[in-house]
C-alpha cells in the first residue's frame, strides 16, 4: 500500500498538473473552434442552457443538454469503478484513466468535421470527467485541470491567507493554482491555432500530452518496483 501511495504521489505533481491543464484549455479551444462553438469541459454552460430552453417551453431542445451531462456523470462513474477495481501489479487506476482518455481523442481525430458536433462534444464531455476525477490533487490540495474556477477561488483564498497570515506554504500553493490557470489558458491559445492548422487532427496533441504523463509516471518508479498492489 504504501508504494502504491508512493507512486500516486506522482499525479500531484505540479508538473504533471502543468501538463494536464494543457491539455484541458486545448480540449475547451477545440470544441469551440471546431465543433458548434460550444465548451465541452465543465457542465455549468449546459445547465444553464437547459433551463433557458424549459422556462422558453422547448422541452425537447433541453432534452439535447442532458446527453453531455449523462455522458460527464458516466466518466465520474468510471472513474469511481476503476479507483476500486483498477490497481493491478505493474498499472494503477490513473493509467487505465490516461489510456482511456488517449484512446478516445485518438480517435476522434479521424472523425471529419462534417459529422454532428454532438458526437465529438459528448466524447470530450466524458474524456474530461474521467480527467477531471482521475487528477483532482495538487500538493495536497484540490484543483482541476478542466476548468478554472475552482482553482481561481482557492488561488485566492491561498493568496489571502498569505497576505494576512503570511504562511508560506500558502503562498506556495497560490502560486501553483494561478500557474494551472495560466497553463490552461496557454493550452487554450494553443487550441485556437493548431485546429485551424490541423483541424479535426490537432485533437491528437492532447493524445500525445497524456502519453508523456504515462511514460513519466513509469519512469518515475524505481527500478524493478510494481506500482499497484502486490
Amino acid at each position: 500500500m504504501e508504494r502504491t501511495q508512493q507512486h500516486t504521489s506522482l499525479f500531484e505533481t505540479l508538473l504533471i498538473g502543468i501538463l494536464l491543464a494543457i491539455a484541458g484549455g486545448f480540449l475547451d479551444s477545440y470544441t469551440y473552434q471546431l465543433h458548434g462553438h460550444v465548451f465541452a469541459n465543465a457542465q455549468t454552460g449546459n445547465l444553464v442552457l437547459l433551463g433557458i430552453q424549459m422556462a422558453n417551453g422547448h422541452f425537447l431542445s433541453a432534452l439535447y443538454y442532458l446527453i453531455p451531462m449523462i455522458a460527464f456523470m458516466a466518466g465520474i462513474l468510471l472513474t469511481e469503478l476503476m479507483k476500486r477495481h483498477g490497481n493491478f501489479r505493474w498499472i494503477l487506476w490513473q493509467h487505465l484513466a490516461l489510456c482511456l482518455e488517449t484512446t478516445l481523442l485518438f480517435g476522434i481525430g479521424f472523425l471529419p468535421l462534417s459529422l454532428p458536433d454532438s458526437i465529438v462534444n459528448i466524447t470530450v464531455s466524458f474524456v474530461c470527467a474521467v480527467q477531471v476525477n482521475s487528477f483532482a490533487t495538487l500538493h495536497g490540495g484540490s484543483y482541476a485541470t478542466t476548468m478554472c474556477t475552482g482553482n481561481l477561488r482557492s488561488g485566492a483564498r491561498c493568496f489571502f491567507h498569505f497576505l494576512v497570515e503570511k504562511d508560506q506554504e500558502s503562498g506556495k500553493q497560490s502560486l501553483r493554482y494561478f500557474t494551472i490557470i495560466a497553463c490552461f489558458c496557454g493550452g487554450a491559445a494553443l487550441g485556437v491555432f493548431l485546429s485551424a492548422l490541423w483541424l479535426e487532427k490537432a485533437v491528437w496533441v492532447c493524445c500525445g500530452i497524456f502519453l508523456v504523463v504515462l511514460i513519466s509516471s513509469f519512469a518515475a518508479r524505481h527500478p524493478n518496483q510494481p506500482v499497484g498492489p502486490q
